[in-house]
């Protein structure tokens, strides 16, 4: 492959996962945020054990995350911010690799370290 399709493959795939993985936590602030406590708890258990004001925070780190993974690069302003945001991503899920495990749910962390990854991918290709 050429170099120039080999940077499109890369700059496609980027694009592809910097969504994905914003998508993703632009939707989990949004469940945090609006979704009723016993609802939310339903899905996430945790989120009925700890404090309501702790699991708003923790949307806010989403909502953050997720808008740093696309706002810079895509206005083409700042874009070691995105760069920045995927290594706050890759932190906020081995925070949750290690809070699942303190708590014995080791089959939360599967999600946890494939997010991790998708996000190590997004600082390496965006700091190229």
């Amino acid at each position: 492959m050429d170099m120039k399709k080999q940077s499109k493959v890369l700059l496609v795939s980027l694009w592809g996962i910097q969504l994905l993985l914003a998508v993703t936590l632009l939707w989990a602030a949004a469940m945090k945020w609006f979704q009723p406590r016993d609802q939310l708890a339903a899905m996430w258990p945790w989120t009925g054990e700890l404090s309501p004001a702790f699991v708003k925070l923790t949307g806010g780190i989403d909502l953050i995350a997720g808008l740093g993974l696309i706002v810079p690069t895509l206005v083409g302003m700042k874009p070691l911010l995105t760069v920045l945001a995927a290594v706050g991503v890759i932190t906020l899920m081995s925070g949750a690799i290690i809070f699942h495990l303190s708590r014995g749910e080791t089959s939360s962390i599967g999600f946890n370290a494939v997010f991790a990854l998708l996000a190590l991918f997004v600082a390496w290709g965006r700091s190229l």
